[in-house]
């Protein structure tokens, strides 16, 4: 044998020991979030459904791919088939035009929407103005589109008081304008107390709060008379708080006219807020790549011109039109809720 392939052989028996007593990490192709069944905690699957489980190393299947698909979640009021059904013509929609895979699931509460967004499990979905504002400021959402009812994409509120209680009206009802700014406007509620609807309520409640704490108004314990009609009547009877706020106009609702005619005359509009409270939300999960996001929202208004699109949002979300927004579009919005200083995880359910 040839002395020098003596040393070479040699050489390449011990590289073979050495490997063969190493640990060598393969590179994986399991998906970095399972695809199977089992829901994520607080999910209820509808298809194939994203685990909390944690990939394994050197994970390399990317998101849109059907081993880590993109979720889209539907309201946790979803309760029939008819809704799911929708959810899922939406999300084969969205994979027809995209070309990634996309998948649903129904969250049992609005909690659990919120730690799916947060945990990756849920990248698409219609929020309500609370959901909405708790997850914008954990920066997990960016707003896409805005749920627009009667033609418009947002509402205002307004604060009531009796005329029997001496205040003075900055809205003139003619022009439907205020006369003045909110400092000037809302000063004359100090140490006055207030009827509220309930804690969950924007319009009743939670920007109305907002809007005094920004001008630094203070007021005696509230009354929470659930619900705007009732705020109305509380107001008319008397004695029982000395403003309110309700959603425009609450004094006109029908059953309120019937029983008291003169109501207009006798609760009237002391100021109104401008319409920057959403009625719904459609939002995309800030995990999803950015290029992403905007392939997706770009094609929502193909897909609600056709009519399965159209009859999909309107089964599955009550959604008859949707209007492109963005996070600034909200920014009043964001900050009266901010200024309210509530908890919002402590209001969602």
């Amino acid at each position: 044998m040839n002395r020098k392939i003596i040393p070479l052989i040699i050489s390449v028996v011990i590289i073979a020991i050495l490997l063969a007593n190493c640990n060598i990490p393969r590179i994986s192709l399991a998906p970095a979030t399972s695809t199977s069944t089992t829901a994520p905690t607080g999910t209820i699957p509808v298809d194939a459904t994203p685990t909390d489980t944690a990939p394994p190393p050197f994970a390399t299947a990317e998101l849109g791919l059907a081993e880590n698909p993109i979720i889209l979640a539907l309201p946790p009021t979803a309760n029939t088939q008819a809704q799911i059904d929708a959810a899922k013509v939406i999300a084969s929609l969205f994979t027809e035009r995209t070309g990634y895979a996309v998948v649903t699931i129904i969250p049992e509460t609005y909690t659990a929407l919120v730690d799916a967004l947060e945990k990756g499990n849920a990248h698409i979905a219609v929020l309500d103005p609370l959901v909405y504002e708790l997850a914008y400021q954990r920066g997990l959402v960016q707003a896409s589109h805005a749920v627009v009812r009667e033609g418009e994409a947002a509402y205002g509120a307004q604060f009531l008081a009796s005329r029997r209680g001496g205040f003075t009206s900055y809205f003139d009802e003619g022009t439907g304008e205020n006369l003045d700014e909110a400092p000037v406007a809302l000063t004359q509620f100090a140490d006055k107390k207030p009827c509220w609807t309930d804690e969950t309520s924007p319009s009743g409640y939670i920007i109305p709060l907002g809007y005094l704490n920004e001008n630094q108004i203070v007021t005696k314990p509230a009354a929470f008379v659930e619900g705007h009609p009732t705020v109305v009547r509380s107001l008319y009877a008397s004695g029982i708080c000395d403003f309110g706020a309700t959603y425009i106009d609450a004094r006109k609702f029908p059953s309120l006219e019937d029983e008291f005619p003169d109501l207009v005359e006798q609760v009237i509009v002391v100021w109104q807020i401008p319409p920057i409270i959403p009625y719904e939300v459609l939002a995309f999960s800030t995990k999803m790549p950015l290029g992403m996001r905007e392939l997706f929202a770009s094609f929502i208004p193909a897909i609600m011109q056709t009519e399965a699109g159209k009859a999909a949002f309107q089964a599955a979300y009550e959604i008859e039109e949707l209007a492109p927004v963005n996070d600034g579009y909200y920014a009043e919005f964001h900050r009266y809720m901010s200024a309210s200083h509530l908890d919002f995880l402590a209001l969602i359910k």
